[in-house]
């Protein structure tokens, strides 16, 4: 039996890549699926294109939600559209859509990433295969246009609490999970900055196990930004992790920052 898969799109300012978002998960070889798109109080045209993407994306509006959302359900039933009356970030926007996903398995996908056609059917493949409740892929850098440039993200075959601290290697558009073998409750992300790292780190800690699919199934899209910029902004984030939610000590941090440094440098050559 094909079991649903819940796919939870944050949007905001995403005008620009939303269309193509939309198209790639209809694309999917894989067909049982709900697409949520959580619209953050964005302020571009990114409501308005998901509205006229295609001639199945006529909107009505079903009710009111929780927290100041608007449900909007599509001609074609596996699209859904939550508008949120203001802006809370990304990892609101996620539990938001959790809160509203009702397929065994979720995954997330952000709006200006790409998955290849059969990402959802062999990743899925993949968890049934290990009996897992968390697994993740590889992936590609891929530049404004999301055209692979050839640097890939090899990941490891298993990845612990441990482990997972000094590499953050888990890429949260390649990421599914189970909800009959992990409660949707792990799965909310805090409202800190690197999210994503801190839930995966939550995750693992709990005693669960991330195995990872050496398979690149999606693109990162990275934009011409400043670089070092960048750099230090992600190095200032995940120091803050180690001490602030994750709580250890100096000397530990230190390590763990060492090893993180090493490999994220290496990654990007």
């Amino acid at each position: 039996m094909n079991e649903l898969v819940s796919i939870i799109v944050p949007v905001y300012r995403a005008a620009p890549y939303i269309a193509e978002t939309i198209a790639m998960v209809k694309g999917q070889t894989y067909e049982n699926w709900e697409l949520i798109l959580v619209d953050d109080a964005s302020p571009d045209d990114s409501v308005k294109i998901i509205r006229g993407t295609a001639e199945d994306m006529s909107f009505v509006k079903k009710h009111s939600g929780h927290c100041g959302e608007k449900e909007y359900a599509a001609q074609d039933q596996r699209i859904r559209l939550l508008c949120k009356e203001k802006n809370e970030g990304a990892a609101k926007a996620r539990n938001t859509g959790l809160n509203a996903a009702r397929g065994r398995y979720i995954a997330f996908l952000d709006a200006d990433d790409v998955w290849l056609a059969r990402k959802l059917e062999k990743e899925l493949a993949f968890m049934k295969e290990k009996d897992a409740a968390f697994v993740f892929t590889a992936y590609e850098f891929g530049d404004e246009k999301a055209q692979g440039t050839g640097k890939i993200v090899a990941v490891p075959p298993r990845l612990t609490y441990k482990k997972a601290l000094s590499r953050t290697v888990i890429f949260t558009t390649t990421v599914m999970f189970d909800t009959e073998k992990m409660p949707k409750e792990l799965m909310r992300m805090p409202d800190v900055e690197s999210e994503d790292t801190a839930t995966w780190w939550k995750i693992l800690r709990a005693g669960y196990t991330a195995y990872g699919l050496n398979e690149v199934l999606a693109v990162y899209r990275r934009p011409q930004t400043s670089l070092s910029s960048n750099k230090f902004t992600a190095m200032k984030r995940i120091w803050n992790l180690y001490r602030r939610e994750e709580k250890l000590s100096f000397p530990f941090s230190a390590v763990c920052f060492v090893q993180w440094a090493v490999r994220a440098t290496l990654r990007r050559i």
